[in-house]
């Protein structure tokens, strides 16, 4: 795993952060916290969309995202369990593995061709 993949993968844990910010701030410091998290998320992605497909890290930030959120809602601020969320949330993390697993292989496709 290179560089900008962890940038992909630290982005998305950031944007937990950020979303769960703009729910539960309630105070001048935790909103520029959330904001300041909202610019390091941001500058995670645009950097490592540098290197890897836009597509692809976009995919992956929202599903790691979209996943990190709803499970921290549920394990940290008392939202209910529920079992199809959880289920939809490993089909989201699937295919944001696969799609990890399929730029791997035609990245490593590309440079052998080069």
């Amino acid at each position: 795993m290179n560089r900008h993949w962890l940038y992909v993968i630290l982005g998305g844990v950031v944007e937990v952060l950020w979303v769960s910010g703009l729910k539960h701030s309630t105070n001048l410091l935790e909103w520029i916290l959330t904001i300041a998290a909202i610019a390091v998320s941001f500058y995670l992605i645009i950097d490592a969309s540098k290197l890897l497909p836009v597509g692809t890290v976009y995919a992956v930030f929202t599903g790691l995202g979209t996943a990190g959120t709803v499970l921290t809602e549920m394990l940290v601020f008392g939202e209910p369990f529920s079992w199809l969320k959880t289920l939809l949330i490993l089909v989201l993390l699937a295919g944001v593995i696969g799609l990890k697993l399929i730029t791997a292989d035609e990245g490593a496709k590309k440079g052998a061709g080069a």
